[in-house]
Protein backbone atom coordinates (compact mmCIF):
# COMPACT_ATOMS: atom_id res chain seq x y z
CA UNK A 1 0.00 0.00 0.00
CA UNK A 2 1.32 3.69 -1.08
CA UNK A 3 1.26 6.50 1.16
CA UNK A 4 -0.80 8.27 -0.77
CA UNK A 5 -3.14 5.61 -1.51
CA UNK A 6 -3.14 5.01 2.70
CA UNK A 7 -3.90 8.02 3.31
CA UNK A 8 -7.25 8.05 3.08
CA UNK A 9 -8.10 4.38 4.14
CA UNK A 10 -8.73 3.86 7.69
CA UNK A 11 -7.91 0.78 10.31
CA UNK A 12 -9.79 -0.10 13.69
CA UNK A 13 -7.35 -0.91 16.43
CA UNK A 14 -6.89 -0.90 20.03
CA UNK A 15 -3.56 0.78 21.71
CA UNK A 16 -1.51 0.83 24.71
CA UNK A 17 0.15 3.51 26.58
CA UNK A 18 4.25 3.94 26.97
CA UNK A 19 6.08 6.21 29.15
CA UNK A 20 3.76 7.95 32.55
CA UNK A 21 0.40 6.44 31.62
CA UNK A 22 1.26 3.23 32.03
CA UNK A 23 1.69 3.59 35.82
CA UNK A 24 -1.82 4.30 37.00
CA UNK A 25 -4.08 4.26 40.17
CA UNK A 26 -6.88 2.80 39.96
CA UNK A 27 -8.70 6.77 40.44
CA UNK A 28 -6.53 7.97 37.81
CA UNK A 29 -7.96 5.49 35.07
CA UNK A 30 -11.52 6.35 36.33
CA UNK A 31 -10.92 9.81 35.72
CA UNK A 32 -9.22 9.63 32.84
CA UNK A 33 -12.05 7.27 31.40
CA UNK A 34 -15.09 9.34 32.52
CA UNK A 35 -13.27 12.69 31.37
CA UNK A 36 -13.65 10.67 27.86
CA UNK A 37 -16.59 11.04 28.25
CA UNK A 38 -17.46 14.33 29.32
CA UNK A 39 -17.16 17.90 27.92
CA UNK A 40 -13.66 17.54 26.66
CA UNK A 41 -14.00 14.44 24.84
CA UNK A 42 -14.25 16.05 21.59
CA UNK A 43 -11.27 18.61 22.10
CA UNK A 44 -9.23 14.92 23.00
CA UNK A 45 -10.84 13.67 19.59
CA UNK A 46 -10.02 16.06 17.36
CA UNK A 47 -6.40 16.49 18.41
CA UNK A 48 -6.09 13.07 18.55
CA UNK A 49 -7.01 12.89 15.07
CA UNK A 50 -4.19 15.22 13.48
CA UNK A 51 -1.73 13.27 15.23
CA UNK A 52 -2.45 9.80 13.61
CA UNK A 53 -3.05 12.07 10.42
CA UNK A 54 1.08 12.01 10.26
CA UNK A 55 1.78 11.98 6.79
CA UNK A 56 -0.27 14.49 5.40
CA UNK A 57 0.38 18.26 4.80
CA UNK A 58 -3.06 19.85 5.23
CA UNK A 59 -2.98 23.14 7.58
CA UNK A 60 -6.49 23.34 7.68
CA UNK A 61 -8.26 21.13 10.65
CA UNK A 62 -11.72 21.44 8.93
CA UNK A 63 -10.12 18.89 6.04
CA UNK A 64 -9.00 17.02 8.12
CA UNK A 65 -11.90 16.94 9.87
CA UNK A 66 -13.91 16.37 6.91
CA UNK A 67 -11.97 13.71 5.48
CA UNK A 68 -12.42 11.63 8.41
CA UNK A 69 -15.97 12.25 9.92
CA UNK A 70 -16.18 8.85 11.51
CA UNK A 71 -13.52 8.28 13.26
CA UNK A 72 -13.27 8.16 17.12
CA UNK A 73 -11.73 7.51 20.15
CA UNK A 74 -12.55 5.81 22.99
CA UNK A 75 -10.73 5.38 26.43
CA UNK A 76 -11.11 2.10 27.86
CA UNK A 77 -10.77 1.05 31.33
CA UNK A 78 -8.81 -1.79 32.78
CA UNK A 79 -7.52 -2.88 35.55
CA UNK A 80 -4.12 -1.77 35.37
CA UNK A 81 -4.30 1.38 33.00
CA UNK A 82 -5.91 2.28 30.09
CA UNK A 83 -6.01 1.94 26.67
CA UNK A 84 -7.52 3.47 23.38
CA UNK A 85 -9.66 2.15 20.71
CA UNK A 86 -9.44 3.70 17.50
CA UNK A 87 -11.93 3.67 15.31
CA UNK A 88 -11.78 4.65 11.33
CA UNK A 89 -8.28 5.75 11.95
CA UNK A 90 -6.37 7.19 9.09
CA UNK A 91 -3.82 4.33 8.09
CA UNK A 92 -0.86 6.19 7.36
CA UNK A 93 -0.45 5.95 11.12
CA UNK A 94 0.45 2.29 11.17
CA UNK A 95 3.05 0.17 9.33
CA UNK A 96 1.91 -3.74 8.87
CA UNK A 97 -0.73 -3.60 11.44
CA UNK A 98 0.70 -1.61 13.73
CA UNK A 99 0.95 1.85 15.34
CA UNK A 100 4.37 3.59 14.44
CA UNK A 101 5.87 3.78 18.14
CA UNK A 102 6.33 7.89 17.35
CA UNK A 103 2.49 8.42 16.91
CA UNK A 104 1.77 6.17 19.59
CA UNK A 105 3.92 8.24 22.01
CA UNK A 106 2.47 11.12 20.63
CA UNK A 107 -1.22 10.24 21.04
CA UNK A 108 -0.72 9.61 24.89
CA UNK A 109 1.22 12.78 25.43
CA UNK A 110 -2.00 14.47 23.90
CA UNK A 111 -4.34 12.33 26.00
CA UNK A 112 -1.91 13.30 29.15
CA UNK A 113 -1.78 17.16 29.11
CA UNK A 114 -5.54 17.31 28.01
CA UNK A 115 -6.88 15.61 30.70
CA UNK A 116 -4.29 17.12 33.34
CA UNK A 117 -5.53 20.29 32.35
CA UNK A 118 -9.25 19.36 32.30
CA UNK A 119 -8.10 18.64 36.49
CA UNK A 120 -6.53 21.71 37.22
CA UNK A 121 -8.70 24.60 35.44
CA UNK A 122 -12.19 22.45 35.35
CA UNK A 123 -14.53 20.92 38.81
CA UNK A 124 -16.78 18.95 38.25
CA UNK A 125 -19.99 20.29 38.50
CA UNK A 126 -22.70 17.63 37.66
CA UNK A 127 -22.92 13.59 35.60
CA UNK A 128 -24.80 13.28 32.90
CA UNK A 129 -25.54 9.96 30.85
CA UNK A 130 -24.01 10.68 27.50
CA UNK A 131 -24.96 7.58 24.79
CA UNK A 132 -25.11 4.85 27.48
CA UNK A 133 -21.72 6.50 29.39
CA UNK A 134 -21.77 8.23 32.93
CA UNK A 135 -20.40 11.31 31.85
CA UNK A 136 -18.60 14.37 34.19
CA UNK A 137 -20.35 17.74 33.25
CA UNK A 138 -17.22 20.26 33.96
CA UNK A 139 -17.29 24.30 34.68
CA UNK A 140 -14.23 26.28 34.56
CA UNK A 141 -12.88 27.49 37.95
CA UNK A 142 -12.65 31.04 36.46
CA UNK A 143 -9.39 32.63 35.53
CA UNK A 144 -6.13 31.83 37.04
CA UNK A 145 -3.97 34.58 38.65
CA UNK A 146 -0.60 35.15 37.48
CA UNK A 147 1.67 32.59 39.83
CA UNK A 148 -1.01 29.71 39.12
CA UNK A 149 -0.41 29.77 35.60
CA UNK A 150 3.27 30.15 36.33
CA UNK A 151 2.87 26.90 38.36
CA UNK A 152 0.66 24.89 35.53
CA UNK A 153 3.15 25.60 32.72
CA UNK A 154 5.67 24.18 35.41
CA UNK A 155 3.93 21.07 35.75
CA UNK A 156 2.65 20.49 32.55
CA UNK A 157 6.57 20.71 31.64
CA UNK A 158 7.68 18.43 34.15
CA UNK A 159 4.91 15.83 33.49
CA UNK A 160 5.64 15.32 30.38
CA UNK A 161 9.90 14.70 31.26
CA UNK A 162 10.29 17.94 29.58
CA UNK A 163 12.30 19.50 32.78
CA UNK A 164 15.85 18.01 33.54
CA UNK A 165 17.61 19.00 36.68
CA UNK A 166 21.56 19.17 36.97
CA UNK A 167 22.13 19.73 32.94
CA UNK A 168 23.73 23.32 31.90
CA UNK A 169 21.82 25.16 29.50
CA UNK A 170 21.70 23.48 25.99
CA UNK A 171 18.16 24.10 24.97
CA UNK A 172 17.62 26.14 21.57
CA UNK A 173 13.71 27.23 20.58
CA UNK A 174 13.80 27.96 17.17
CA UNK A 175 10.68 29.65 15.77
CA UNK A 176 9.08 29.60 12.27
CA UNK A 177 7.12 29.33 9.27
CA UNK A 178 5.24 25.92 8.65
CA UNK A 179 4.55 27.67 4.95
CA UNK A 180 8.42 27.97 3.71
CA UNK A 181 10.07 27.37 0.57
CA UNK A 182 12.63 24.35 0.06
CA UNK A 183 15.80 26.91 0.14
CA UNK A 184 14.65 27.83 3.40
CA UNK A 185 13.62 24.55 4.29
CA UNK A 186 17.20 23.81 4.02
CA UNK A 187 18.86 26.51 5.86
CA UNK A 188 17.40 25.13 8.65
CA UNK A 189 18.20 21.85 8.52
CA UNK A 190 21.88 23.29 8.30
CA UNK A 191 21.30 25.63 11.56
CA UNK A 192 20.11 22.99 13.56
CA UNK A 193 23.06 20.78 12.57
CA UNK A 194 25.53 23.63 13.43
CA UNK A 195 23.78 23.41 16.69
CA UNK A 196 24.10 19.73 17.04
CA UNK A 197 27.56 19.15 16.42
CA UNK A 198 27.77 21.90 19.66
CA UNK A 199 25.79 19.31 21.75
CA UNK A 200 22.84 22.00 21.61
CA UNK A 201 19.35 20.45 21.42
CA UNK A 202 15.95 21.83 20.51
CA UNK A 203 12.52 22.95 20.92
CA UNK A 204 10.21 23.94 18.18
CA UNK A 205 6.43 24.04 17.82
CA UNK A 206 6.22 20.99 16.55
CA UNK A 207 4.67 20.89 13.16
CA UNK A 208 6.61 20.85 9.71
CA UNK A 209 8.94 23.16 7.93
CA UNK A 210 11.08 25.94 9.86
CA UNK A 211 10.00 23.98 12.93
CA UNK A 212 10.70 20.19 11.48
CA UNK A 213 14.09 21.08 9.68
CA UNK A 214 15.70 22.23 12.81
CA UNK A 215 14.77 19.29 14.55
CA UNK A 216 16.46 16.83 11.52
CA UNK A 217 19.88 18.44 11.32
CA UNK A 218 20.22 18.55 14.57
CA UNK A 219 20.20 14.94 14.73
CA UNK A 220 22.66 14.53 12.35
CA UNK A 221 24.68 16.34 14.13
CA UNK A 222 23.89 14.36 17.37
CA UNK A 223 24.69 11.13 15.07
CA UNK A 224 28.37 12.52 14.17
CA UNK A 225 28.94 13.29 17.89
CA UNK A 226 27.67 10.10 18.96
CA UNK A 227 24.99 11.83 21.13
CA UNK A 228 22.43 9.69 22.80
CA UNK A 229 19.05 11.28 24.15
CA UNK A 230 19.59 14.46 22.44
CA UNK A 231 16.04 16.58 22.71
CA UNK A 232 13.23 17.19 20.02
CA UNK A 233 10.84 19.39 22.06
CA UNK A 234 7.57 19.88 20.52
CA UNK A 235 5.26 22.96 22.41
CA UNK A 236 2.02 23.24 20.89
CA UNK A 237 -1.65 23.57 22.34
CA UNK A 238 -4.89 22.23 21.11
CA UNK A 239 -5.93 24.54 18.18
CA UNK A 240 -2.84 24.34 16.50
CA UNK A 241 -2.07 20.64 16.69
CA UNK A 242 -5.52 19.77 15.35
CA UNK A 243 -4.23 21.84 11.95
CA UNK A 244 -0.91 20.38 12.48
CA UNK A 245 0.56 16.96 12.88
CA UNK A 246 3.54 16.89 15.08
CA UNK A 247 6.77 15.98 12.92
CA UNK A 248 8.16 12.62 13.59
CA UNK A 249 11.38 13.30 15.04
CA UNK A 250 9.82 15.18 17.63
CA UNK A 251 10.68 12.94 21.41
CA UNK A 252 9.31 14.56 23.39
CA UNK A 253 5.88 16.51 23.28
CA UNK A 254 3.44 18.59 25.48
CA UNK A 255 0.08 20.74 24.38
CA UNK A 256 -0.52 23.27 26.45
CA UNK A 257 -4.22 24.28 27.03
CA UNK A 258 -3.85 27.51 24.91
CA UNK A 259 -1.69 30.15 23.12
CA UNK A 260 -0.41 31.86 25.85
CA UNK A 261 0.51 29.35 27.96
CA UNK A 262 2.73 27.71 24.79
CA UNK A 263 4.55 30.73 24.35
CA UNK A 264 5.02 31.22 28.21
CA UNK A 265 6.44 27.51 28.15
CA UNK A 266 8.43 28.27 25.65
CA UNK A 267 10.03 31.43 26.77
CA UNK A 268 10.53 29.72 30.43
CA UNK A 269 12.86 26.75 29.37
CA UNK A 270 14.36 28.21 26.19
CA UNK A 271 18.24 29.09 26.95
CA UNK A 272 18.35 30.97 23.82
CA UNK A 273 15.99 31.89 20.82
CA UNK A 274 16.34 31.27 16.97
CA UNK A 275 13.86 32.87 14.68
CA UNK A 276 13.52 31.62 11.19
CA UNK A 277 11.19 33.25 8.73
CA UNK A 278 7.36 32.76 8.81
CA UNK A 279 4.21 33.96 8.69
CA UNK A 280 1.83 35.86 11.06
CA UNK A 281 2.41 33.31 13.76
CA UNK A 282 6.01 33.84 13.83
CA UNK A 283 5.59 37.57 14.17
CA UNK A 284 2.82 36.73 17.02
CA UNK A 285 6.02 34.88 18.58
CA UNK A 286 8.26 37.68 18.19
CA UNK A 287 5.80 39.69 20.12
CA UNK A 288 5.42 38.12 22.89
CA UNK A 289 8.73 37.84 23.42
CA UNK A 290 9.94 41.55 22.38
CA UNK A 291 6.74 42.92 24.57
CA UNK A 292 8.08 40.55 27.53
CA UNK A 293 11.73 41.53 27.29
CA UNK A 294 10.90 45.38 27.21
CA UNK A 295 9.46 44.84 30.36
CA UNK A 296 11.65 47.27 32.94
CA UNK A 297 11.55 43.85 35.25
CA UNK A 298 13.63 41.87 32.54
CA UNK A 299 16.30 44.75 32.19
CA UNK A 300 18.86 41.65 34.13
CA UNK A 301 17.15 38.96 32.35
CA UNK A 302 19.74 37.10 29.77
CA UNK A 303 18.20 35.51 26.78
CA UNK A 304 19.92 35.13 23.30
CA UNK A 305 17.51 35.76 20.09
CA UNK A 306 18.66 35.72 17.12
CA UNK A 307 16.78 36.58 13.77
CA UNK A 308 18.57 34.52 11.00
CA UNK A 309 17.53 33.72 7.06
CA UNK A 310 18.98 32.27 3.80
CA UNK A 311 20.31 34.13 1.13
CA UNK A 312 17.01 33.48 -0.76
CA UNK A 313 14.89 35.09 1.54
CA UNK A 314 15.60 38.21 0.16
CA UNK A 315 15.76 40.66 3.30
CA UNK A 316 13.37 38.95 4.96
CA UNK A 317 14.36 40.31 8.74
CA UNK A 318 14.94 43.56 7.09
CA UNK A 319 11.57 43.97 6.83
CA UNK A 320 10.64 42.70 10.01
CA UNK A 321 12.85 45.09 11.87
CA UNK A 322 11.63 47.80 10.24
CA UNK A 323 7.98 46.93 11.42
CA UNK A 324 9.03 46.57 14.73
CA UNK A 325 11.14 49.73 14.92
CA UNK A 326 8.28 51.61 13.17
CA UNK A 327 5.67 50.33 15.95
CA UNK A 328 8.05 49.50 19.19
CA UNK A 329 11.14 52.27 18.24
CA UNK A 330 14.82 51.93 18.00
CA UNK A 331 14.63 50.61 21.73
CA UNK A 332 13.48 47.13 20.48
CA UNK A 333 16.80 46.56 18.76
CA UNK A 334 19.21 45.87 21.62
CA UNK A 335 17.12 42.90 21.96
CA UNK A 336 17.53 40.78 19.19
CA UNK A 337 21.05 39.97 16.40
CA UNK A 338 20.34 39.61 12.77
CA UNK A 339 22.66 36.62 11.04
CA UNK A 340 22.06 36.23 7.35
CA UNK A 341 22.35 33.52 6.08
CA UNK A 342 25.69 32.00 8.02
CA UNK A 343 24.79 28.84 9.96
CA UNK A 344 28.37 28.27 11.77
CA UNK A 345 27.92 31.91 13.06
CA UNK A 346 24.39 31.63 14.76
CA UNK A 347 25.52 28.19 15.89
CA UNK A 348 28.73 30.12 17.77
CA UNK A 349 27.01 33.44 19.04
CA UNK A 350 24.07 30.78 20.20
CA UNK A 351 26.90 28.71 22.26
CA UNK A 352 28.30 32.08 23.29
CA UNK A 353 24.75 33.10 24.34
CA UNK A 354 24.69 29.89 26.39
CA UNK A 355 28.20 30.25 28.40
CA UNK A 356 26.10 33.59 29.85
CA UNK A 357 23.09 32.16 30.53
CA UNK A 358 24.53 29.95 33.03
CA UNK A 359 26.65 32.68 34.75
CA UNK A 360 23.39 35.03 34.73
CA UNK A 361 21.70 31.86 36.86
CA UNK A 362 23.95 31.01 38.90
CA UNK A 363 24.14 34.83 39.66
CA UNK A 364 20.54 34.95 40.04
CA UNK A 365 20.15 30.94 41.81
CA UNK A 366 17.58 30.55 39.33
CA UNK A 367 17.06 27.11 37.96
CA UNK A 368 18.94 26.08 34.46
CA UNK A 369 15.67 24.31 33.24
CA UNK A 370 12.97 26.68 33.94
CA UNK A 371 13.19 30.42 34.28
CA UNK A 372 11.16 31.33 37.17
CA UNK A 373 12.41 35.02 37.56
CA UNK A 374 11.17 36.05 33.69
CA UNK A 375 7.97 38.74 34.42
CA UNK A 376 5.97 37.83 31.66
CA UNK A 377 3.69 40.34 32.05
CA UNK A 378 -0.15 39.70 32.98
CA UNK A 379 -1.45 40.92 29.55
CA UNK A 380 0.46 38.10 27.95
CA UNK A 381 -0.51 35.38 30.24
CA UNK A 382 -4.62 35.59 30.04
CA UNK A 383 -6.19 33.80 26.78
CA UNK A 384 -7.08 36.06 24.16
CA UNK A 385 -10.67 35.33 22.78
CA UNK A 386 -10.35 35.68 19.04
CA UNK A 387 -13.91 37.30 17.56
CA UNK A 388 -14.85 40.52 16.04
CA UNK A 389 -15.43 42.20 18.50
CA UNK A 390 -12.27 41.83 20.53
CA UNK A 391 -10.12 42.45 17.58
CA UNK A 392 -11.78 45.48 16.30
CA UNK A 393 -11.42 46.75 19.83
CA UNK A 394 -7.68 46.19 19.79
CA UNK A 395 -5.84 49.55 20.89
CA UNK A 396 -3.46 50.11 18.17
CA UNK A 397 -1.88 53.46 19.22
CA UNK A 398 0.98 55.37 19.99
CA UNK A 399 -0.43 56.46 23.21
CA UNK A 400 0.36 53.04 24.68
CA UNK A 401 3.61 52.54 26.14
CA UNK A 402 5.72 50.10 23.29
CA UNK A 403 5.66 46.97 25.86
CA UNK A 404 1.28 47.25 26.04
CA UNK A 405 1.35 48.26 22.30
CA UNK A 406 3.58 44.82 21.79
CA UNK A 407 0.93 43.28 23.82
CA UNK A 408 -2.23 44.36 21.44
CA UNK A 409 -0.23 43.83 18.36
CA UNK A 410 0.48 40.25 19.51
CA UNK A 411 -3.24 39.81 20.02
CA UNK A 412 -3.69 41.04 16.74
CA UNK A 413 -1.15 38.92 14.90
CA UNK A 414 -2.98 36.00 17.09
CA UNK A 415 -6.36 36.68 15.59
CA UNK A 416 -5.16 36.63 11.83
CA UNK A 417 -3.16 33.13 12.82
CA UNK A 418 -6.95 31.94 14.36
CA UNK A 419 -8.92 33.09 10.76
CA UNK A 420 -6.00 31.43 8.46
CA UNK A 421 -6.18 27.62 10.68
CA UNK A 422 -7.78 27.50 13.55
CA UNK A 423 -11.31 26.21 13.33
CA UNK A 424 -13.02 28.55 15.24
CA UNK A 425 -11.56 31.42 13.70
CA UNK A 426 -12.30 29.81 10.12
CA UNK A 427 -15.95 28.77 10.98
CA UNK A 428 -16.45 32.88 12.51
CA UNK A 429 -14.73 34.37 9.29
CA UNK A 430 -16.80 32.53 6.94
CA UNK A 431 -19.89 33.51 8.68
CA UNK A 432 -19.11 37.13 9.58
CA UNK A 433 -16.41 37.93 7.24
CA UNK A 434 -13.24 39.56 7.78
CA UNK A 435 -11.68 40.86 11.20
CA UNK A 436 -11.63 44.38 11.32
CA UNK A 437 -8.03 45.87 13.07
CA UNK A 438 -8.16 49.20 13.59
CA UNK A 439 -5.37 51.83 14.78
CA UNK A 440 -2.99 54.74 14.34
CA UNK A 441 -2.39 55.56 10.45
CA UNK A 442 1.83 54.63 10.77
CA UNK A 443 0.66 51.66 12.57
CA UNK A 444 -1.66 50.58 10.19
CA UNK A 445 1.03 51.13 7.05
CA UNK A 446 3.47 49.11 8.86
CA UNK A 447 1.56 46.35 9.75
CA UNK A 448 -0.66 45.91 6.31
CA UNK A 449 2.74 46.51 4.15
CA UNK A 450 4.26 43.66 6.01
CA UNK A 451 0.99 41.54 5.84
CA UNK A 452 1.12 42.11 2.03
CA UNK A 453 4.56 40.80 1.71
CA UNK A 454 3.32 37.56 3.76
CA UNK A 455 0.67 37.25 1.52
CA UNK A 456 2.86 37.68 -1.64
CA UNK A 457 5.53 35.66 -0.31
CA UNK A 458 3.17 32.49 0.17
CA UNK A 459 3.49 32.76 4.42
CA UNK A 460 0.15 32.78 4.91
CA UNK A 461 -0.62 29.34 4.62
CA UNK A 462 0.51 26.27 2.75
CA UNK A 463 0.28 26.68 -0.63
CA UNK A 464 -1.87 24.99 -2.31
CA UNK A 465 -4.37 27.76 -3.50
CA UNK A 466 -5.08 31.41 -3.48
CA UNK A 467 -4.53 33.29 -0.02
CA UNK A 468 -8.20 34.90 0.97
CA UNK A 469 -7.43 37.30 3.50
CA UNK A 470 -9.76 37.10 6.73
CA UNK A 471 -8.82 40.64 8.03
CA UNK A 472 -9.73 44.01 6.78
CA UNK A 473 -6.87 47.64 7.83
CA UNK A 474 -8.91 50.74 9.06
CA UNK A 475 -6.18 53.31 10.09
CA UNK A 476 -7.58 56.11 11.99
CA UNK A 477 -6.03 59.53 12.89
CA UNK A 478 -3.22 59.12 15.33
CA UNK A 479 -3.77 60.04 19.10
CA UNK A 480 -0.45 61.12 20.10
CA UNK A 481 2.85 61.89 18.37
CA UNK A 482 5.11 59.13 16.99
CA UNK A 483 7.15 57.52 19.45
Amino acid sequence: MTQENCRYQTVNAAISPTGSLELLSQQEVERLSRVGHGEIHELFRRCALAVLNCDDSSDSAEEVFARYPDFDVEIVQRTRGVKLKLKNAPACAFVDGKIMSGVREHLFAVLRDIVFVASELYRQDETSVEEGFEAIRLVHRGPLSPAAINNLVFLLLRNAGLLKPRMLPNLVVCWGGHSISRDEYDYTKSVGYELGLRHLDICTGCGPGAMKGPMKGAAIGHAKQRIQGGRYIGISEPGIIAAESPNPIVNHLVVLPDIEKRLEAFVRVAHGIIVFPGGVGTLEEILFLIGTLMDPANKDQQLPLIFTEAACSNGYFKRIDEFLVATLGEEVRRHYRIIEDDPVEVAHVMREGMQQVGKGRRVSRDAYYYNWLLHIPEEMKHPFEVNHDSMASLRLTRSLPPQELAINLRRAFSGIVAGNVKDHGVRLVREKGPFVLRGDVSIMAAMDGLLRDFVAHGRMKLARERYNPCYTIEPEPAQSEPV
